[in-house]
Order: C-alpha cells, then sequence, then structure tokens
C-alpha cells in the first residue's frame, strides 16, 4: 500500500518536470533570447545543486523527518517554478531568472531524489527491489514518452512559461500524496557515530564505503560518464531541433519524447534480462551498445530525416535504464542501512554533478562549431562508458546482485 503512494506521488511529479524540460529551455530561447551558451546554461544550472548540496543532502537525508522533508521540497519547487509565468505574464523574464529558478529547483531535488531513494528498500523486499525499481523507471519512461509530447503541444498553445504551471501543479499533487507515507526506520536515522557528529565526518564515512568496494566503485565511474553524456544530449536537443532541424515546439516534444519510448523499453526488458544472463552481463551489454545508439542523433536531416534523431534518443535511453536499474539495485541492496542515504548522495552528486559540466561544454562547442558538431564530439566521448566496465571486475561476472 505505501509504496503505491509513494509510486504515484513519484509518477505525477514526474509529467510536471517532463514538461518543464521542454518548457523551460524553449522560455530561455523564445522569451529571454538566450545564446546557445545560455541555454546550457539553463540547463546545467539544474544539476549544478548536486555539486553544492549534494553531500550534505546525505546526511540531512538521515537526520531529518524524511517524509516532511519531501513534502517540503515539493513545496519549494512549486514556489520557484511559479515565478517563471508570472515573469512571462509582466514580459520580464531574463536568462538570469531562469538561471536562479532552475538552481533552487535543483537544490531542493537534490534532497528530495536522496530521500526518494532511500526510502524505497524500506518500502519493499529485497526480492522485489528490482522489480519495483523496474517499474519506477517505466513509470519514468511513460512520463518521459508522454510528458515533452504534452509540453511542445501546450507551449504551442499557451506558450512556454505558461505550460510551467503543469509542473507547479504536479509538485503540489505530490505533496499531498506523501504526506502519509511512513518514515523508515530509527535506525536509519541514528546510524552511528559518523552520522550523528560532523556532517564532513558522515560524508567522509560514506565515500570511504562507496570507493574501497569494486562492484561499487566501478558502477559510480560508469554513471558518471553516463550523465556526462546525458548532460551534453539535454543542452543540445532543443538547440539542434530548433536552429538545426527547424522543428517547431510541438515536433521538438514528439522528438523528445522517444526517449521515453526507450527508457520503457529498457525498464520493462531489465527484469527478464537480469534473470536470463545475469545482472552483470546485463550491465556489460548495456554499456557496450550505448554508443551506437547515441551515434544515430547526429546523423537526423531535415524531414522524414529527423526519425533517425528519434531512434537514436530511443536506443541511448534505453541502454542507460538497463544499466541505471542493475547500478541502483546493487547498491541498495548491497549497502549497509545505516550508510544508504549517504552513499546515494555520494553517488548522486558524483554523477549527477557532471551533468551541468557536459551540458556547459556542448554547450560551448555548439557556440563555436554548431549544435550537430557538439553531438559529433558527445557521441564519441560515449566511448568512455563501455571503457570503464571492461576495465572492471564486472566483466568476468555473471551477475552482480547482492543475494
Amino acid at each position: 500500500m505505501w509504496f503505491w503512494r509513494y509510486f504515484a506521488g513519484s509518477t505525477v511529479s514526474r509529467v510536471g518536470t517532463a514538461v518543464t524540460t521542454v518548457a523551460l529551455p524553449l522560455t530561455a530561447l523564445v522569451a529571454a533570447h538566450a545564446s546557445s551558451f545560455e541555454v546550457g546554461a539553463v540547463t546545467a544550472a539544474g544539476y549544478a545543486a548536486w555539486a553544492v548540496v549534494g553531500l550534505p543532502a546525505g546526511v540531512l537525508v538521515g537526520r531529518l523527518p524524511l517524509r516532511g522533508t519531501q513534502i517540503a521540497m515539493d513545496l519549494v519547487r512549486a514556489g520557484a517554478l511559479d515565478s517563471v509565468p508570472v515573469a512571462w505574464w509582466l514580459a520580464s523574464v531574463t536568462v538570469a531568472q531562469l538561471v536562479l529558478v532552475a538552481l533552487v529547483v535543483g537544490v531542493a531535488s537534490v534532497v528530495f531524489d536522496v530521500g526518494n531513494a532511500t526510502m524505497l528498500p524500506f518500502l519493499v523486499s529485497r526480492e522485489e527491489l528490482t522489480a519495483r525499481n523496474s517499474l519506477t523507471s517505466g513509470a519514468e519512461a511513460v512520463t518521459n514518452l508522454a510528458g515533452p509530447s504534452l509540453g511542445g503541444a501546450l507551449v504551442q498553445a499557451v506558450g512556454a512559461a505558461s505550460a510551467i504551471v503543469v509542473d507547479v501543479v504536479s509538485y503540489l499533487i505530490s505533496a499531498l500524496l506523501l504526506r502519509n507515507v511512513p518514515r523508515p526506520p530509527k535506525a536509519v536515522r541514528d546510524a552511528g557515530p559518523a552520522q550523528r557528529g560532523s556532517v564532513r565526518a558522515a560524508v567522509r564515512e560514506g565515500w570511504h564505503y562507496l570507493i574501497r568496494e569494486p562492484i561499487q566503485r566501478a558502477n559510480l565511474w560508469d554513471a558518471t560518464a553516463m550523465n556526462f553524456i546525458c548532460g551534453a544530449q539535454m543542452a543540445l536537443t532543443p538547440l539542434f531541433l530548433v536552429r538545426t532541424l527547424g522543428l517547431g515546439p510541438a515536433w521538438v516534444g514528439a522528438m523528445m519524447a522517444a526517449e521515453g519510448l526507450g527508457s520503457l523499453f529498457g525498464a520493462s526488458l531489465t527484469p527478464r534480462l537480469t534473470r536470463r544472463i545475469g545482472s552483470g552481463r546485463a550491465l556489460l551489454i548495456a554499456s557496450l551498445t550505448l554508443p551506437f545508439g547515441f551515434a544515430l542523433m547526429p546523423l537526423a536531416g531535415h524531414g522524414w530525416g529527423a526519425g533517425v534523431f528519434a531512434l537514436g534518443n530511443a536506443a541511448f535511453a534505453a541502454t542507460v535504464v538497463v544499466a541505471s536499474i542493475v547500478t541502483r539495485t546493487y547498491r541498495q541492496t548491497a549497502t549497509p542501512t545505516e550508510l544508504l542515504p549517504r552513499v546515494m548522495a555520494t553517488v548522486r552528486v558524483l554523477s549527477w554533478g557532471v551533468i551541468p559540466v557536459g551540458a556547459l561544454a556542448a554547450g560551448a562547442v555548439a557556440t563555436w562549431y554548431g549544435p550537430r558538431a557538439a553531438l559529433w564530439c558527445a557521441a564519441g566521448a560515449t566511448l568512455v562508458v563501455p571503457v570503464v566496465v571492461l576495465a572492471s571486475p564486472i566483466r568476468t561476472r555473471r551477475d552482480i546482485t547482492v543475494g
């Protein structure tokens, strides 16, 4: 019962977030007349918070009432995003405001996401965890599929900033749904001297565990490499589709929705794949095939040729989701309970912290050489992903799931 309330709150919030994924950069392009680099800056600001508050967030989640903290973060995100349509209606939208909004939402999302990842293992059994992670990823894929299409249609109909109202409402609904979800056991919030002592000592304890365990360490660097590419992709997608291929907002939403379709396929495939060939081999296959999907995106052309972008976007997303589910499940089951919030936060800081770096780097390359060239550079960077896995013990393991 509690899982479904948790699941519903997370899902409805993602619907609005998927709409904003389209609406916020288009607001920067249309309302604030942003340059390529400024669009990259707006994208980067949403993830830069991980580098600033991500590590303390793991300690914070372990010390504060989790349910109340999550509700508060939903309300903060709703309030920050609500300022965008207000500024739109007053004809005063600026890039600086959009960067600030993205940063505030990012900070609140840091705390919320660490709490969400920490809570799931306490709502379901270990045997159910892979299936529930796949279901959660599948729901995320559906919202990524429907959200950008809805976002594109809303932007076409009412304008980019007004479409962000959908995200505001989604966070308010999420807060209502989560108000009765139980907190994790007290042991998680009273987890030993390091957790009760200084923030630095608590953070250090989580980092040492993570970096010293070979599979955890390999999964960390794999996630970091993939998210750098994802940051570049997020910054380049609206630029490439609007300025290189000349697509309108509705078509931009449709092209971005292909990511949701690929993610849904990856999420539905993962439980069967891990049962059939093992989680280690599933992660290896996903990592090896990831560069081929991404390489299709810069090959896209005008007219029907834009469909190549959608195909590459879907293939890339599918491989990312398979790898993410496998590594997340291992992390949730292998990590000691008292370290889980800090380990999850550390992984998010490092892996999500490179998303703004990828976005800014891609924006800079696009400014100098154009969006298509920047996509090719990102495609070359995807080769790091299989190298990381092949250089780790995962390459010889059929299964990395803790049993």
